[in-house]
């Protein structure tokens, strides 16, 4: 079987190692590098923000996701050499309006969930700004460094004799007989024929329907981000209030984040973003206001208006299948959405029923033009 992979993200990735596994030819065509969009951008925090928030699909590709990590990532750093740096920070949540509907979610999901006072709070987080008194707190909650992820999966995709990547490499259409069935793609360096293609590419997915007369319902969404040079221990856990976050990496780092910008496909940074940001941190914890702000970028989300992606075959066009449209969620949703597209193509037992994640869903699913 030979299958064509779109899109050189984390999902794309997987999806390639993923089918790889279970024999099948992949070409995986990135049009830039692989892992440098939205994968590379991401804070890589294995949760959705605020969890209780989102409907039972997405709480269900996080569960398995979360659950899974672990042995990802060492599996990765045992094959590739390359750690992924996986840390298990927790989550400390302040400010929260919801604080009943949080706790009973996690109750009935059986999430480590709990309230905690002042004591606890500067217990876990001595830095903080003084006069928080409750917060949530999720200890199980982990923190990728998704860069070195992205490196991680791409080196074990480069030895194995299974995958052909082909970077900085634009498909140009998805290529169908008379009957729709797929029988591979365009790219500006030639046609790759396939049993099957898989489209995972993030925010740009949606244009390359447009040839096929189908719409997507996804758009691209700008988050921006900084980053301070701060020393092991300023903070120790990801830290979370009205919608910003702040995530300590191993040797130090802060990332800070994040911007909600519907703009296009503009990429570009703003001195705006980059003050708020900043400010937001330092109100947080101000100790960072002592180190250097050493970086600042933006990445674009694939969002979808109900946040539940789409995963699973094209009705109108057999062997075009679909995983895309994770919106702030692509990384930890991504193991449990590659695992079920990967039994879709492969007609083997499902983890859990894809029928909430079809593309022909009558909630936010494609449109024929």
């Amino acid at each position: 079987m030979q299958v064509v992979v779109i899109g050189g993200g984390v999902i794309g990735m997987m999806q390639a190692r993923a089918l790889a596994a279970e024999g099948v030819s992949v070409t995986l065509i990135e049009r830039g590098l692989c892992g440098k969009e939205a994968s590379w951008a991401g804070g890589g925090i294995v949760s959705p923000l605020y969890p209780w928030r989102y409907s039972d699909p997405v709480t269900t590709l996080a569960n398995w996701s979360q659950t899974y990590y672990a042995n990802l990532s060492e599996s990765l750093e045992a094959e590739s050499g390359i750690d992924p740096e996986l840390s298990r920070t927790g989550l400390l949540m302040l400010s929260i309006f919801d604080q009943q509907e949080a706790l009973k979610w996690g109750a009935e999901h059986s999430y480590q969930m709990q309230m905690i006072g002042a004591d606890e709070i500067y217990h876990l987080e001595p830095k903080l700004k003084a006069g928080f008194k409750q917060a949530i707190w999720m200890p199980q909650v982990a923190n990728i460094r998704n860069p070195r992820l992205a490196r991680s999966l791409r080196a074990v995709l480069e030895h194995d004799s299974r995958v052909t990547i082909c970077e900085e490499q634009a498909v140009l259409e998805i290529q169908t007989t008379k009957q729709g069935r797929v029988e591979g793609v365009l790219t500006d360096k030639g046609n790759v024929q396939s049993d099957a293609v898989v489209l995972a590419s993030g925010a740009w997915s949606g244009k390359l329907l447009e040839s096929l007369s189908i719409s997507l319902p996804i758009e691209p969404v700008k988050g921006q981000m900084v980053l301070f040079k701060g020393e092991p221990g300023v903070v120790r856990r990801i830290v979370l209030r009205d919608g910003k976050y702040i995530i300590p990496r191993r040797d130090g780092h802060v990332l800070a984040g994040s911007t909600l910008e519907y703009c296009g496909f503009d990429k570009s940074t703003t001195a705006s973003a980059r003050e708020e940001l900043a400010d937001i941190a330092i109100d947080m914890l101000p100790e960072l206001s002592s180190f250097q702000l050493e970086a600042q970028w933006a990445g674009l989300r694939p969002g979808i208006e109900d946040g539940i992606p789409l995963i699973g075959e094209v009705e109108s066009h057999p062997g075009l299948f679909l995983n895309c449209g994770h919106f702030r969620n692509g990384l930890v949703l991504a193991p449990a959405s590659v695992q079920l597209l990967t039994s879709l193509i492969m007609q083997s037992e499902h983890p859990f029923s894809p029928e909430p994640f079809s593309p022909s869903r009558s909630n936010n699913g494609l449109i024929l033009m």
